[in-house]
């Protein structure tokens, strides 16, 4: 998986050794993930590096396994329930087939050093508070004429949301976020169904439409005392797909396209924008490839699709599904603290080009601040990103990816009728076009600068000229290198989650008529029952969780895993697994396009 590798890394201050997760427990798990299942456990003659994680419930029996067959117990991980150990090579065979040790991963934390593209010296002159990101691409000038994205729903595909002050309730006095079905593998644990365990969709959402209760219901303008996003009056329609570790395949995440498109009207919906800040590295055209073709079918749907250009460096091509030239393909900038676009460059981590495909636009993308997530992931992870009490930084495409996506946002509350093509060419003809010390392919049409496009009073009529994909290729390819894997076994192939064959020709014959999904099943796997507990869209599952008193702070991920309550016997709710179970410890946030947190 030397391909996700790329798409993580780590700068600034080492997270605190706690109980919690330490910086031997977020390398540890970055590095298993990254491993490819037949890759041999990192070590030398005499000892290895093991992550370890305990049978349910958790005792000190596999802590004093490890000091029985000569090892040394080191950082406890509780966000996995495991610890980190050094144990001889020749008794790896007794420490696995233990009963007290439910898997052993290699912590081969040596190949997350290796940086090629520098990307831990890109330079922050000033942490980007959303503030200073408003004035920056100009969103206040849509504000300061009544455009602030009301009535525009954009459903963001990530990790799921927490409800933190900014996310709580819009500004016609319901709910801020609306939670779609949980498509992830948290689903069927009561703690943890729609909640953003990760880290990642919590910052999105707050990118794109946070609004704090006590900011204006209009906003005019950029304001320090009070948190807004770029569209801060927009909704967010939640689809998770990932869990604690960012584990996702890729037939969750075209199910979760499929799922927006048939419902982006139901129920007074109005979904006009999807964020996805996710890619794998596939090398299939996007012509034939179907999670390329999912994104492209929202697009036909009339939803403006805004896709991360990948955090792999400069020299690397676009990720998947962003190389489909029909989406709006988003670069990352540097634009090093300053409210002026004149001195921002393209990040040194962002991806440019796939064959003759570019990115269309910029927007800035390094120390990003926005809502934070306290107990996630990354919160736990990275402490180096927490700003205050109440905000977090990161930096990455995925970043973004969130501004442009409140950007069309904007956009379409102006221009409630604009199609996508319209929204495109707007942020692309009225961008900054000045990029510094790169190639054009590193920056398309340039910055987005929304104090430019709010000047347009009529949208001129455009068309789609590109080639439209077919979604007949293989399922297999669109995961490029990025597999779910147990205990050396993989999930690869013509199949979903479910173990289910995939029939791409079929698959796509029923996304292009917004009939993926039917009574529950997507493209004939058996959702029903899985992802909101048999509760029917139309009822209950339309608010979710009740977000008043939703406490996250204090709940622990101990004994949280896919073979924990998700994954009772191999099966999820009675659906077969062939026998296979997934643990989620091999695929990790490489494809999730927030390279870190800092």
């Amino acid at each position: 998986m030397a391909g996700a590798s790329r798409g993580l890394s780590w700068d600034g201050e080492s997270p605190r050794p706690s109980k919690t997760i330490t910086t031997t427990a977020v390398l540890g798990m970055l590095a298993a993930m990254i491993l490819s299942p037949s890759a041999a456990f990192a070590s030398d003659d005499m000892s290895t590096d093991v992550i370890v994680r305990e049978t349910a419930p958790e005792t000190d029996a596999a802590e004093r396994l490890i000091s029985t067959l000569g090892g040394t117990v080191g950082e406890q991980l509780d966000v996995i329930g495991g610890f980190a150990a050094t144990v001889p090579t020749d008794k790896l065979a007794g420490l696995a087939g233990h009963p007290a040790v439910e898997a052993v991963t290699p912590d081969a934390t040596v190949t997350l050093l290796d940086n090629p593209f520098g990307r831990n010296s890109e330079p922050v002159a000033h942490d980007l508070t959303l503030t200073r990101l408003v004035q920056t691409v100009g969103a206040d000038v849509f504000w300061a004429q009544g455009h602030t994205g009301k009535g525009v729903d954009v459903a963001l595909i990530d990790s799921g949301v927490v409800a933190v002050d900014g996310l709580l309730r819009s500004e016609v006095g319901g709910p801020k976020v609306i939670n779609g079905p949980d498509l992830s593998f948290e689903s069927q644990s009561d703690k943890f169904r729609w909640l953003d365990t990760y880290g990642h969709g919590t910052h999105m959402a707050g990118i794109i439409a946070g609004h704090d209760n006590a900011a204006a219901a209009q906003p005019s303008k950029s304001s320090e005392t009070s948190f807004n996003g770029i569209a801060p009056n927009a909704r967010i329609l939640s689809v998770k797909v990932a869990s604690h570790d960012g584990a996702v395949d890729v037939s969750q995440v075209i199910a979760a396209i499929d799922w927006v498109v048939q419902h982006k009207n139901d129920n007074g919906m109005n979904v006009r924008v999807l964020n996805l800040s996710f890619g794998t590295d596939s090398t299939q055209s996007y012509v034939l490839d179907p999670l390329a073709h999912a994104a492209e079918q929202a697009w036909r749907a009339g939803i403006v699709v805004v896709v991360a250009a990948g955090n792999d460096g400069n020299w690397a091509q676009l990720r998947n599904p962003a190389r489909n030239p029909n989406l709006i393909a988003v670069g990352a900038s540097n634009p090093i603290g300053t409210l002026t676009l004149a001195d921002d460059y393209v990040a040194s981590f962002s991806n440019c080009e796939h064959n003759a495909r570019t990115v269309d636009v910029l927007a800035p993308g390094v120390s990003i601040v926005s809502l934070r997530n306290p107990g996630s992931y990354a919160d736990s992870g990275y402490p180096s990103g927490q700003v205050g009490t109440r905000f977090f930084k990161g930096t990455g495409t995925s970043q973004a990816t969130a501004v442009v996506s409140g950007a069309a946002a904007l956009i379409l509350s102006k221009f409630p009728d604009a199609t996508p093509q319209q929204v495109k060419d707007l942020l692309m003809t009225t961008a900054y076009t000045s990029a510094r010390g790169k190639a054009a392919s590193c920056y398309g049409a340039g910055s987005i600068d929304l104090s430019q496009a709010a000047r347009l009073t009529q949208l001129s009529r455009t068309f789609d000229n590109q080639t439209w994909s077919t979604g007949t290729g293989s399922l297999e390819a669109s995961r490029g290198s990025d597999h779910l894997t147990h205990n050396g076994r993989i999930l690869a192939g013509e199949y979903d989650i479910f173990g289910m064959p995939f029939d791409a020709a079929q698959w796509a014959n029923l996304a292009s008529r917004r009939a993926a999904w039917s009574d529950g099943y997507w493209n004939g796997s058996p959702w029903t029952g899985v992802s909101w507990s048999g509760v029917s869209w139309s009822g209950v599952s339309w608010s979710g969780v009740s977000w008043s008193g939703v406490s996250w702070s204090g709940v622990s991920w101990s004994g949280v895993s896919w073979s924990d309550k998700a994954w009772e016997g191999g099966s999820w709710s009675g659906v077969s697994w062939s026998g296979v179970s997934w643990s989620g410890v091999s695929w990790s946030g490489g494809s999730w396009s927030g390279i870190r947190w800092r």
